[in-house]
């Protein structure tokens, strides 16, 4: 059985699906999502919804209700660098795309922010919508944290949903320990550039970064159980321009995933003592960047039990299995401060066989989860905020 939101959302099912697909074919990537705002903001004040735009990071707040009582629901909007080869109608031409179904999520925030504004009359605090930049990057929802947007009123919870495009419509995932931690880090090595012709005469970086992979991958295999749920990938690696000359620098690139603090903070060390050791017995110069840091994402249990009887109140045949994966969410940055509760969502498409991983430059999501997501979001801020 269904409820009364879930009907309504249903109504809107031809609505969403075009606000998708026009989202879709402009994706924008990082902290600047000036068409992407644009779109977002008109559709608010066609619906006489109050909102704040943090220029600084294209970051959008809406909020619907008065009181002192704040309940936060959260959509990220942005893209990924990558050209799309899904074959849609609507495929973005702009050498980026929404592989990871952030178009949805904004446009189940639009929903929903229909949903509630024409229930408004039934509130007794503020619903806070945050439309969030810059996750793929870990800095939208940092930015948004700084600008004070979790105040004026104080965020009191918070909920957010995610597409997951490999599991079919209907079944959601959730879990107290959702998604990892990530550690995302730059070692950039400098040696002395020479001729290939006489290596004696340099320091070679190629040789110290491949070195330091093998360290990294011996901490793996030797210093950590496989039991303790962590993932360390080296994705990128760059040095050199010509086939006969040493070059001068070398650089590579990785991540850390990990869910346990203790465990995260020794591979982190161990990381540094490993490049820095191997890098002075090379006689090479090393430097550490940190890309990227999030913690893991930790949900607070009472919220996410409060969330499935949410769930089950939109739509009784929705079914809420477990989720805990290695891949990382900023919205980790609002779980550290606020009870909150994260949900994968069903977005498969209809053929199991045609089902991608996100970030596919093929991927494609069934938009029939458009009206579910925009009901659970809206029942979660009445059934919060309600009389």
């Amino acid at each position: 059985m269904k409820n009364q939101i879930m009907l309504e959302a249903e109504q809107l099912q031809e609505e969403l699906t075009a606000w998708r697909r026009e989202l879709h074919q402009i994706p924008e990537v990082g902290l600047t999502l000036p068409k992407t705002v644009a779109f977002v903001t008109k559709k608010l004040e066609e619906m006489n919804i109050e909102y704040t735009v943090y220029e600084d990071s294209s970051n959008v707040v809406a909020c619907i209700g008065k009181g002192d009582t704040c309940y936060m629901i959260r959509g990220d909007m942005d893209a990924l660098p990558i050209e799309e080869q899904s074959q849609e109608p609507f495929s973005s031409t702009n050498g980026c795309m929404h592989a990871c179904g952030h178009d949805m999520h904004t446009t189940m925030m639009l929903g929903a922010a229909k949903l509630i504004k024409a229930h408004e009359s039934e509130l007794r605090g503020v619903a806070k919508l945050i439309f969030q930049s810059a996750e793929e990057i870990f800095a939208g929802a940092k930015a948004l944290i700084r600008s004070g947007a979790m105040e004026n009123p104080h965020v009191d919870a918070a909920m957010a949903l995610h597409v997951f495009s490999q599991v079919p419509l209907g079944s959601l995932g959730g879990h107290s320990v959702p998604c990892a931690g990530v550690y995302g880090f730059r070692i950039k090595l400098t040696g002395r550039g020479v001729h290939g012709s006489s290596p004696e005469g340099g320091i070679d970086p190629i040789v110290t970064a491949i070195q330091i992979h093998q360290g990294l991958q011996e901490l793996m295999a030797r210093e950590i159980s496989g039991f303790d749920e962590v993932a360390l990938t080296i994705g990128k690696f760059h040095a050199g321009s010509a086939a006969n000359i040493i070059p001068e620098t070398a650089e590579m690139e990785g991540t850390l995933r990990v869910f346990d603090p203790e465990i995260r903070e020794k591979i982190i060390r161990r990381i540094h003592e490993i490049s820095q050791g191997i890098a002075a017995a090379y006689r090479t110069k090393v430097e550490i960047e940190v890309l990227s840091d999030v913690p893991p994402l930790v949900c607070d249990e009472k919220e996410n039990a409060w969330c499935q009887e949410v769930i089950r109140e939109v739509d009784d045949s929705l079914i809420v299995k477990s989720f805990h994966a290695m891949g990382s969410e900023d919205f980790a940055c609002y779980s550290r401060l606020v009870p909150s509760s994260f949900f994968m969502i069903g977005a498969g498409v209809d053929n199991p066989d045609e089902r991608l991983p996100q970030h596919n430059p093929k991927i494609r999501f069934n938009e029939n989860v458009l009206p579910i997501g925009a009901a659970i979001y809206a029942t979660a801020v009445l059934k919060r905020l309600g009389k």
